[in-house]
């Protein structure tokens, strides 16, 4: 849209102008600084989890951020160098995670303890897009069975992002500290940065996170060109006071987001503004009988699509859509010590989800007015959950959780409307008329429950096994939207694939049983070596898959290849194994040290309804990586590869996609406080496609060529970070 090449100037200065005066504060601060402590004592620079525990999650360090923190902006992203994650392509900062085949929609994700709702019938604003690299501490995944207390309402993997404790000063002194950075980016001429800011006492600390990002379309690898509606920009906000007192740890964050646009080449609509404020309490205290954890939160979300300019968006037309979402809740967590029987956890927590979401009409449009269409009506979505949960370990090295849960969701909506009565809505007229008379309340009562056990078979072997029960019920969209008319159920899914998408009252909860090992081998600890293999099986009954109600046509009554489907309950399965090691190579005062790491995941997901390949499965993939280090100095070489993507799911004509293999490379320098990267993406400028990047719409609009989104070109990033 025509405001959005002034915003980029303007906020291309800002910017320059903040990031210069970041590095001054970098050479000027550093004589301020008091040794810091916290409240509790974390290191944010520590490396993998030392949590011993079967619910121990895999960890991505502030380290490991640092080093990445360049490459992307895109925190889903960097979770795939996990084993087991992988990602549905979005736009420049929402890719949608996926763990163990089950997307974003059914895993567990909180930012520093808090669920964020989705608030957009594409899910353009998923919790991570809330994130930053070059803010988060560090992020906790676990793709295996989780532990009830990890929470509920999903029936994936977990993942918990969070930001950098509160810092203290020694008593009596004062603590002034921080972190800056900043990047570029060659491929779509993407930059930005950040600035992390301490002020404490012994008892007080406030601290401040900003970031900025952004980026103009991404050129595709080889000869596949420029990737239309790729660009974005967004800024992050928030200030934490907390006080450290002799009861406990209290804490008051508040923040703001904002993105002007965000384009998404595999969605008919882009972003074009998105606005997010939140406030969230905290206390964690500690007592002789046990701990304390209690947080509540307050958010306010306004979101709008439409088109920018490579679908054809004007200042005064296409087509907006407005979403408006107030989420609030509170969550309680108690650990009580109970001497040599171990540890009880209990719990209870409420989330409040009111959504509204409504398309304002076009002037001098005969389908698309006179009237607001009302896709959502103040809709309303509340959960209770209440779990409670035991945790033991014995001496011969076998511990146990175990805990079961459940989760009262109460959801309801009120009438809605077409944009008219005329006979090119009149799909839409009649399924308004069927939605409003239909009784719209629902409640699900889910009961679910988990087991983990780790025994430690030697000094160097341990097996973990797992079983879980989870339970989702469906969110606002999929029980929800209505609309039947080829338009309207365009503008909903989250698919990437240009299908159009119907709700359905009557969906049931998915309720998924899950059986998950792994075996680990390693010796000499961080610096050692390691191999684990973690095989899974989940089975789901009432899988919310799709079934399809029609063939879109074109103006001549011939198919276009794009479909209407319908949520509808299924039965589905998904097993697969995990594989990941590292062995070192060499450490000496001479050549430093090296080591070299791999990862694999292989999967399969069938629906065992219709006797076909699950939506958006992950082909065989995997990564091999070499790192050495030498004083200062750090490079790293990472091969990545997938297989064929020739298992497709046919209901939703997802296309197939050939295999690939890509070659990125880093060199870093550290000196004193400062940090200098050097990256290359892509490094031969590799030609692709993305297994799970969909459909390229943008494209399609421009040039009536529809192929799926083509995988990033070369690009070479520098990034630039400063401690004080």
């Amino acid at each position: 849209m025509s405001h959005v090449n002034g915003f980029r100037a303007a906020r291309r200065h800002a910017s320059c102008c903040l990031l210069s005066s970041v590095a001054l504060l970098g050479l000027s601060a550093p004589v301020f600084a008091q040794e810091a402590t916290a409240l509790p004592d974390v290191d944010v620079d520590s490396t993998a989890s030392q949590d011993m525990s079967p619910a121990a999650p895999e960890r991505i360090d502030r380290s490991q951020l640092r080093a990445r923190q360049a490459e992307s902006s895109d925190t889903a992203k960097l979770l795939q160098s996990l084993p087991g994650v992988s990602g549905r392509s979005a736009g420049g900062f929402s890719t949608l995670p996926i763990i163990r085949g089950l997307d974003a929609q059914r895993i567990g994700i909180t930012v520093d303890g808090v669920t964020i709702a989705s608030a957009c019938p594409n899910d353009m604003n998923p919790p991570l897009s809330y994130t930053d690299p070059q803010t988060i501490r560090s992020i906790g995944v676990i793709t295996g069975v989780s532990p009830v207390s990890a929470g509920g309402d999903s029936i994936g993997g977990i993942i918990a992002v969070e930001t950098a404790p509160p810092q203290f000063a020694s008593i009596g002194e004062t603590l002034l500290t921080g972190e800056a950075s900043a990047f570029y980016r060659s491929n779509g001429d993407g930059f930005g940065g950040a600035l992390s800011v301490t002020a404490a006492s012994d008892t007080l600390s406030l601290t401040y996170n900003g970031s900025y990002t952004q980026a103009d379309n991404f050129e595709g690898g080889g000869s596949l060109g420029k990737v239309r509606s790729s660009e974005f920009a967004k800024t992050d906000h928030s200030l934490n006071l907390a006080a450290q007192t002799n009861i406990g740890l209290f804490e008051l964050k508040g923040g703001y987001h904002f993105s002007p646009y965000e384009g998404f080449p595999n969605q008919y609509m882009d972003m074009t503004s998105n606005k997010s404020w939140f406030l969230n309490g905290h206390y964690a205290g500690a007592f002789d009988w046990g701990d304390l954890d209690v947080r509540a939160h307050y958010r306010k979300t306004d979101h709008e699509m439409n088109f920018l300019d490579d679908k054809g968006g004007t200042a005064g037309g296409g087509m907006p859509m407005n979403t408006a979402v107030r989420q609030a809740g509170y969550n309680v967590k108690a650990d009580i010590l109970l001497g040599g029987a171990g540890i009880l956890r209990i719990g209870n927590e409420f989330q409040h989800q009111w959504l509204n979401d409504f398309w304002p009409p076009v002037a001098g449009s005969m389908m698309m007015g006179p009237n607001p269409y009302i896709n959502v009506n103040g809709a309303k979505r509340d959960r209770l959950g209440t779990f409670i949960e035991w945790e033991k370990g014995w001496e011969n090295g076998v511990t146990l959780i175990a805990g079961v849960r459940n989760d009262q969701i109460w959801m309801n909506t009120g009438d809605v409307q077409p944009y008219g009565t005329g006979m090119m809505q009149m799909a839409d007229m009649m399924a308004a008329a069927d939605f409003n008379t239909a009784n719209r309340r629902r409640h699900d009562s889910n009961w679910g429950g988990s087991a983990l056990l780790r025994y430690d078979l030697s000094g160097i072997a341990t097996l973990e096994l797992g079983y879980a029960r989870k339970v989702r019920s469906p969110n606002i969209y999929e029980r929800y939207t209505w609309g039947r008319g080829a338009m309207s159920s365009s503008m909903i899914g989250w698919f990437g694939d240009g299908n159009g998408y119907v709700g359905n009252l009557n969906l049931k909860p998915e309720k998924a049983d899950t059986i998950s090992a792994a075996f680990t081998l390693s010796d000499g600890g961080d610096e050692g070596w390691s191999f684990k293999i973690a095989p899974y099986y989940t089975r789901v009954n009432d899988y919310i898959d799709v079934v399809k109600l029609q063939d879109f046509t074109d103006m001549m009554g011939m198919p276009t290849g794009f479909v209407q489907l319908q949520f509808a309950n299924q039965d589905a399965e998904i097993y697969g194994i995990d594989v990941s090691g590292v062995v070192p190579l060499w450490s000496n005062d001479r050549f430093g040290k090296g080591r070299i790491s791999a990862k694999t995941s292989w999967l399969r997901g069938q629906n065992k309804s219709e006797g076909a390949p699950l939506y958006h499965q992950m082909p065989l993939s995997g990564t091999v990586s070499l790192e050495h280090s030498l004083d200062g100095f750090e490079s790293r070489i990472d091969f990545t590869w997938a297989a064929d993507k020739d298992r497709v799911d046919p209901t939703r004509n997802e296309p197939r996609t050939k295999g690939y293999a890509l070659l990125d490379a880093q060199v870093a320098y550290s000196w004193k406080n400062y940090r200098f990267t050097l990256s290359a993406e892509n490094l031969f400028d590799k030609a692709y496609y993305a297994p799970l990047g969909g459909t390229s719409l943008g494209d399609y609009n421009a040039t009536g060529v529809l192929r799926p989104v083509p995988g990033r070109g070369r690009s070479i990033n520098l990034g630039l970070g400063v401690k004080f």
